[in-house]
């Protein structure tokens, strides 16, 4: 059952509790497949648990429903985390998720919305998500539907300029069933995303294409719960979180570290990253 915006601490709790375990299933696997993107899976488990377990009206019973809110993972090479979430959701076992990229696996390296129950479309090269996420708001808009469209994209990915010519579609013709949530981890494959092609002001940047800002610490369940429900900030704009959050989070030795965009850990360092995250 999804949760509402509100409720209190044991909402809070709830999501807190799913992210923790999100991450430990999520490192597990990582580390099983010897393969992942665990630095933005991390980043990103909170905002992933919020709108599974808080915010979007989805049925795993019936992924396809017409009337469900669509979901986009932009950032696509982290599917580890989707999946985990996918799974604890409902959508597939729990159990498939040992099979993470291997042979004949449907869960591979990225989302492939023709094999897993949940993904709504293909994500892997960077900057598809978004213009997808705006054509399926823009036949919402057409329909007269309510639900909703929610687009999650890597900071780094921003400089595909993709984005932004969808962003501007989305503001020109006021997608306010379209939200994009920006993992504002500040760190991409290599190094930070200000040493390599500058981003801020960010905020400003999205308010010239039109759309309503805010931005949240993108670790905080009950701020996270709050601006996602929320959604649309103002009548006839999209809507832009941009979610401050930190690679690797809730490990201290991945926190902050470009090379953990996409190293794997050993066992050893898996054994401390469990420990560090407690209990699920």
């Amino acid at each position: 059952m999804t949760l509402t915006a509100g409720a209190g601490q044991d909402v809070v709790a709830e999501l807190r509790r799913r992210a923790t375990e999100i991450r430990r299933r999520d490192l597990q696997m990582v580390v099983d497949a010897g393969n992942g993107h665990i630095g933005g899976d991390l980043s990103a488990t909170d905002i992933l648990a919020t709108l599974y377990f808080g915010v979007l009206r989805v049925n795993p019973e019936r992924p396809d429903d017409p009337e469900r809110d669509r979901f986009i993972l932009s950032k696509g090479h982290c599917a580890g985390a989707l999946y985990t979430t996918l799974a604890l959701r409902g959508f597939i076992p729990v159990d498939e998720l040992h099979t993470f990229m291997a042979p004949l696996s449907r869960l591979n390296g990225h989302p492939d919305r023709n094999k897993v129950p949940g993904v709504e479309t293909n994500t892997g090269p960077l900057g598809h998500g978004l213009p997808v996420g705006v054509g399926a708001a823009i036949g919402g808009q057409i329909d007269g539907a309510t639900w909703r469209t929610f687009v999650l994209t890597g900071d780094g990915e921003l400089q595909e300029g993709s984005n932004w010519e969808a962003a501007m579609t989305a503001g020109h013709r006021g997608l306010d069933h379209l939200t994009v949530i920006v993992d504002r981890n500040r760190f991409q494959q290599g190094d930070a995303t200000e040493s390599t092609v500058r981003l801020d002001p960010l905020a400003e940047r999205w308010r010239a294409f039109g759309f309503a800002v805010t931005e949240v610490d993108g670790h905080d369940h009950a701020a996270l719960l709050d601006v996602l429900s929320a959604a649309p900030l103002e009548p006839g704009k999209p809507t832009c979180v941009i979610a401050h959050t930190v690679k690797g989070k809730g490990v201290s030795f991945m926190e902050n570290r470009a090379e953990w965009h996409h190293k794997v850990p050993s066992r050893d360092q898996l054994a401390s990253a469990l420990k560090e995250l407690g209990d699920e």
